[in-house]
């Protein structure tokens, strides 16, 4: 058995492919790796293999990369409902001393119990928070890193192939000498589920910045048809500019509080589509974000914003259209107010 680093890649969809070529061609020549890639869909696997990968038939293929001298790693990047049976099914054919990590979005109560039962196994378990979607390939991931501290150390010259690198950002004022690990765009965090627990955070704070984005261009998007003040004091009535979007988007891109990769992308949106014409508006989540304020409230912390903006992905998919019934109803009995007249 070869010396490298036998490292798998179980699930090759928007991200997992990348991360194997990323890996690839960052990782120091110091520490070999043979990449192995896996995925349910055998096209998938035999097209990703072609680039220079190993490709497996079946996840059965694991066993003939176990090597007591050097166990292996395998990476799950699969769906968060999918992963548990995904780990299980990798644990058949792993010998003791291998190590499972995941990559995916999953909730960290759930690797702590992961964790657990693969240790029965003497198979060893790792979390890794992965920040960087589609971009990553080139751009590095953020990682978020639970686990044992001697086997993430075995995996760091994984995870600094991963990630950005020091000069991915201006060092922080103050901080000077030898970069500290979190510099390069990793990080551990702490015991199993740590990774995760940070990650789930990070995609709560990720749905209230979105939301604040969307809420001030929604308001911008309203002053361009006018807006009434029949209250206001004095002459001044309305209020109506012609703005452009895109182009307030892209100055607030230079030098403003308020710029961010987040904002980044929403210019390139408007560049790519002026009004936003190809998207319907319905906001999914993927779980984090429920996490992060079940949480908080277990932990009796207040997360306004975030709990404001998870609230808002559901009401964008019409879940609120009964509910806005009620309330005009109860305005109409109480204070004989009009409805609001609908926008054509």
């Amino acid at each position: 058995m070869s010396d490298s680093l036998q490292f798998t890649m179980v699930g090759l969809g928007r991200m997992g492919a990348n991360i194997v070529r990323r890996i690839s061609a960052h990782i120091d020549p110091a520490t070999p790796v043979s990449l192995n890639v896996f995925d349910v869909s055998p096209e998938t696997t035999a097209t990703v293999a072609k680039e220079g990968y190993n490709g497996l038939a079946s996840l059965a293929d694991l066993k003939k990369l176990n090597d007591a001298k050097n166990p292996q790693v395998v990476w799950i990047m699969v769906p968060a409902e999918v992963t548990v049976q995904t780990i299980k099914a990798v644990a058949e054919h792993l010998e003791a001393g291998s190590t499972i990590i995941d990559g995916g979005n999953s909730f960290y109560r759930d690797d702590i119990a992961n964790a657990e039962w693969l240790k029965e196994k003497g198979i060893n378990f790792v979390d890794v928070g992965t920040s960087g979607g589609v971009y990553g390939l080139d751009r590095g991931y953020s990682l978020m890193i639970g686990g044992d501290k001697a086997i993430v150390e075995r995996l760091n010259p994984i995870f600094l192939a991963l990630a950005p690198g020091v000069a991915a950002a201006e060092r922080t004022p103050g901080k000077d000498g030898t970069p500290a690990q979190a510099e390069y765009g990793f990080y551990h965090c702490g015991p199993v589920g740590s990774g995760h627990f940070v990650k789930m955070v990070h995609n709560g704070i990720e749905y209230g910045a979105m939301a604040a984005y969307a809420e001030g261009l929604n308001l911008l998007d309203t002053v361009r048809n006018g807006i009434k003040h029949p209250t206001s004091v004095g002459s001044h009535s309305e209020t109506k500019y012609d703005l452009n979007l895109a182009e307030i988007s892209e100055v607030w891109r230079r030098g403003s509080v308020v710029a961010s990769w987040l904002l980044d992308l929403t210019t390139e949106a408007y560049n790519e589509d002026p009004k936003l014409d190809t998207y319907t508006g319905s906001v999914a989540d993927s779980g984090e974000g429920r996490w992060t304020v079940q949480t908080a409230i277990d932990a009796g912390v207040p997360a306004n914003v975030l709990s404001a903006s998870l609230m808002g992905r559901f009401s964008s998919r019409g879940n609120d259209l009964y509910a806005n019934k009620v309330l005009s109803a109860m305005r109409k009995k109480f204070g004989g107010h009009s409805e609001a007249a609908k926008k054509k």
